[in-house]
């Protein structure tokens, strides 16, 4: 698998990233160890988890697997911190002190001493963002993240942190932006990537085949085993089944069986091959979907095919 840098730091990432949210719940520590196999032997180098994936259980599992599964310096371990499930609800808290705390709670149930990227889970417009930036100095300079980034911040606070940041030697130089994108979000274009490509910095992309809608599972209906039939995660598939999303897959789909592909590989590959993309996080619940997606390392978009999506997807 393709390795790239992250913007003008020293942090390698493959150009897939395993993402953990089911693990835990979804997906059980068995089926969870088959994916980060099938995902290492493929090549990747790359897992992306939080807190909030299963209430700290994909953390947990992930530390299982260190010295069993890989050794510690074979893997780079993202996590988050800033986002709290409380009574089911989602409470952000970007202090220092929370997100110091959260921190430490998360390398305990990693089991381990330093994670390689630690991430701010969103924007906090309650909290000064000075205090913010100071949890990612701390865990810079004690050796407990090495390096740091943003999540789902939009193009002008990712700007305004990264500003922030690069005007002293001293502090954490935020390295990576990580949000959702994919041939059904395309918002990341209007400020976030320009924001990438001017400051230099890596990107990470989430959900690249839109939470599995551009699999094409949900062209006639919701297969009873597929996301959108889970109360927990329904909410999030919902958004993208609508007529224009529908459109979109259809046009995915044609694409693909003209390519011999999948949809997903096709859908993953627009993401994967976007030259400002430093890695496309993807997710499964099985070995066996894991094992699918990993197929997409196999093809390279035709221009044609990629400007057809271009056209086809922009947002009006």
């Amino acid at each position: 698998m393709e390795m790239r840098r992250a913007g003008k730091s020293g942090l390698t990432l493959s150009r897939l990233g395993l993402g953990t949210m089911t693990w835990g719940r979804d997906t059980d520590t068995h089926e969870a160890a088959d994916q980060c196999r099938a995902y290492i032997d493929a090549g990747g180098n790359f897992l992306d988890t939080s807190p909030t994936f299963g209430d700290g259980d994909a953390e947990r599992v992930i530390g299982g697997m260190i010295g069993t599964l890989f050794q510690r310096d074979e893997v780079v371990i993202a996590t988050k911190a800033g986002i709290q499930l409380v009574g089911g609800e989602r409470v952000i808290n970007n202090s220092r002190q929370s997100l110091m705390n959260e921190l430490d709670k998360s390398l305990t149930r990693l089991g381990t001493d330093h994670v390689d990227l630690w991430q701010i889970h969103g924007w906090d417009p309650s909290n000064p963002l000075d205090d913010t930036l100071s949890a990612l100095d701390y865990a810079y300079s004690s050796g407990k993240a090495r390096y740091v980034g943003l999540s789902n911040f939009s193009g002008w606070q990712s700007s305004r942190a990264i500003t922030l940041q690069e005007l002293h030697g001293m502090k954490a130089p935020i390295v990576t932006l990580n949000n959702e994108y994919s041939l059904l979000n395309r918002t990341v274009e209007d400020e976030i990537l320009p924001c990438v490509d001017d400051l230099n910095v890596g990107f990470l992309a989430w959900a690249p085949i839109a939470r599995g809608v551009l699999s094409g599972k949900y062209r006639t209906g919701i297969p009873s085993d597929s996301r959108a039939a889970a109360p927990h995660f329904v909410k999030h598939v919902e958004p993208y089944l609508n007529d224009r999303s529908a459109r979109i897959v259809e046009a995915v789909s044609v694409a693909a069986e003209g390519l011999g592909f999948a949809p997903l590989e096709v859908a993953i590959a627009w993401v994967r091959d976007n030259p400002l993309v430093s890695s496309a996080i993807v997710g499964a619940r099985t070995g066996a979907q894991l094992r699918g997606i990993l197929k997409s390392e196999e093809i390279s978009l035709p221009a044609t095919i990629r400007s057809v999506l271009d056209e086809v997807s922009a947002v009006l």
